[in-house]
């Protein structure tokens, strides 16, 4: 037995005005309700009666009835065409009010300015979409773990995804606490740094600490520093170098309110060049899943109206070739 192909978009249309006329038995109520003219609902039914090769009304000028085979196919498709009607439905429903859940992978530092100012207003305007959130600085395949979208630095984006620049470049910068340069004195150049106690910080996943990059003459080159102590989380060697520890080198948005209150002192900063900063990136899609379209949609936004002129950066296109600095 041949396997039934599946009804095209031209097939439902013409079952969907058999079913309009043989509920109702009026080919002028039932083009009213469907919101077509009497004569294309009329060309419709045609249309479908030649397909199948029998007719499915009998027609006066006074009355409209079903055939005897019009009436066993009205039982049959009836059930299915007003199914398809209500998932078709239910579908646009949900495009009006996403549910659903977005799965989130994203930067630890990235979070505080860019999904903690927006969770609020997403959860009151979004109440059946769930974020499922992973706060991590693991460069992971998004697509093959799982993920809808991330944000992370704009120098780790896989090339075939789509990335949405979220707002400026960043800058790291050596820091130490003034106990630390009364005791140890002030590098005058970043190779210095190699005689100093430096707080160094592993990427996830690595074995070996990330070495810090400067900028000379127009040309980054790394410093394979060496001290007291190890650690996977940036803010923890920040502490650490305000207590005295030694010598950190972070970003301006972990490091600004302590060298603002006099905790840290900002070093070697001619040789601190901006790189890359946060991106929303995620895979090229043609029809986006409502709920990820108002992820994407409020983390754009929302950051600008709450984050004032850090946030307000240009919307920035794909990402690519882009060199690595942690």
């Amino acid at each position: 037995m041949m396997k039934p192909s599946l009804p095209s978009a031209g097939d439902f249309n013409q079952l969907r005005a058999f079913v309009a006329v043989a509920g109702s038995l009026n080919f002028s109520r039932a083009a009213e309700n469907l919101g077509v003219s009497s004569s294309a609902l009329s060309q419709m039914v045609r249309g479908l009666e030649e397909r199948v090769g029998v007719s499915l009304f009998n027609r006066t000028t006074r009355s409209v009835s079903l055939t005897e085979a019009g009436a066993r196919l009205f039982e049959r498709v009836r059930p299915a065409v007003e199914e398809l009607a209500e998932a078709l439905g239910e579908t646009r429903e949900r495009r009006a009010h996403p549910t659903g859940t977005v799965r989130l992978h994203c930067f630890r530092a990235a979070a505080d300015l860019y999904l903690t100012p927006i969770l609020r207003d997403f959860s009151d305007t979004y109440p059946q979409v769930v974020l499922d959130v992973t706060l991590d600085d693991a460069v992971v395949n998004i697509v093959a773990e799982g993920y809808d979208v991330a944000i992370r630095l704009g120098e780790v984006i896989d090339k075939d995804l789509i990335a949405v620049k979220l707002g400026p470049d960043l800058r790291q910068t050596v820091v130490a606490s003034p106990d630390y340069l009364a005791r140890h004195g002030t590098p005058a150049h970043p190779r210095d740094l190699l005689a100093h106690r430096c707080i160094a910080w592993r990427w996830p996943g690595q074995k070996t600490p990330y070495k810090w990059e400067f900028m000379e003459n127009g040309k980054w080159f790394e410093v394979a520093i060496d001290g007291p102590l190890i650690s996977n989380m940036k803010d923890f060697g920040v502490q650490a170098a305000v207590d005295g520890v030694g010598v950190a080198f972070a970003s301006q948005q972990l490091i600004a309110p302590h060298i603002a209150e006099g905790r840290l002192v900002a070093l070697l900063e001619p040789w601190s060049a901006p790189f890359p900063g946060y991106y929303l990136c995620y895979p090229a899609q043609r029809q986006m899943a409502p709920p990820l379209r108002a992820v994407i949609d409020t983390i754009r936004t929302g950051p600008r109206k709450r984050n004032g002129a850090e946030a307000a950066a240009p919307i920035g296109a794909a990402v690519q070739g882009l060199r690595l600095h942690r």
